[in-house]
Parts: structure tokens; C-alpha cells; sequence
């Protein structure tokens, strides 16, 4: 169903005292007014909630710089933390180098010690009459 160009018209005509009407039959001129209050009211809200929000965005900011700086220093600790346990095995290597040149000395030792106890009870059992 389509309006006619006269049916437009006459509602453009009425459509301001249709809703004064709707306003507990208050005149146009005060509806109007309290339309504009309540515009200036939504306003004020509108912008109140926009320094809310930059404010909650500032804070924000602030706390993701905190956060930063946390893992940051996580970081600068676990750094050390590793560069600790590095040492430590490092000094774990120097000793398990030294305990195998130990080792390596004392199987020389004693294969030579071996090798001359056999000899020499090859020596005696030759020279025994």
C-alpha cells in the first residue's frame, strides 16, 4: 500500500500535534521545550560517558606500560637466572674434566704398575733355578 502525495502532506501537517497529544496533552511549544531539555540532558551524558571513557583508556594505557615493565624485568631476571645455571654448569663440566684426567692418570698408573709386577714375575720365574 503506497501513500499519496496528499496523505504525506497531511500527515507532515499533523504529526506535531499528534504528539503533543501523546505528551499528556501538553501545547506543541512545551513539548518542544521538553524535548530540548531532554536533548541537552542526553547531551551532557554523552559527554560525560566520552571523559569516562577517555579516562578508563588513560588508565589502561597506564596499567599495559606497568605490565610492559613487569614482563620486562621478568625478563632481565630469568636472564640472569640462566646466565647463573650456565655457570653452574660450567663449573659442573670443569670438575667431571678434572675427575677424567684423574681417572685417565690412575688407569696409566696402574697398568703400568701391571705391566711391571708381570714382568717381574716373569724375571723371577726365569731366573729361579
Amino acid at each position: 500500500m503506497t501513500l499519496a502525495r496528499e496523505d504525506i502532506e497531511f500527515i507532515k501537517a499533523h504529526l506535531g500535534e499528534w504528539l503533543a497529544e501523546q505528551s499528556f496533552a501538553k501545547p506543541p511549544a512545551v513539548y518542544e521545550i521538553e524535548l530540548r531539555e531532554r536533548m541537552v540532558r542526553v547531551e551532557e551524558e554523552l559527554r560525560h560517558q566520552r571523559e569516562l571513557i577517555q579516562t578508563i583508556l588513560v588508565q589502561m594505557d597506564k596499567r599495559f606500560d606497568a605490565v610492559d615493565k613487569r614482563f620486562e624485568q621478568m625478563q632481565l631476571n630469568m636472564d640472569k637466572r640462566f646466565e647463573a645455571v650456565d655457570k653452574r654448569f660450567e663449573a659442573m663440566d670443569k670438575r667431571f674434566e678434572e675427575l677424567t684426567r684423574r681417572l685417565d692418570r690412575f688407569m696409566f698408573w696402574s697398568f703400568g704398575l701391571t705391566v711391571s709386577v708381570g714382568a717381574l714375575v716373569v724375571a723371577a720365574i726365569r731366573l729361579w733355578p
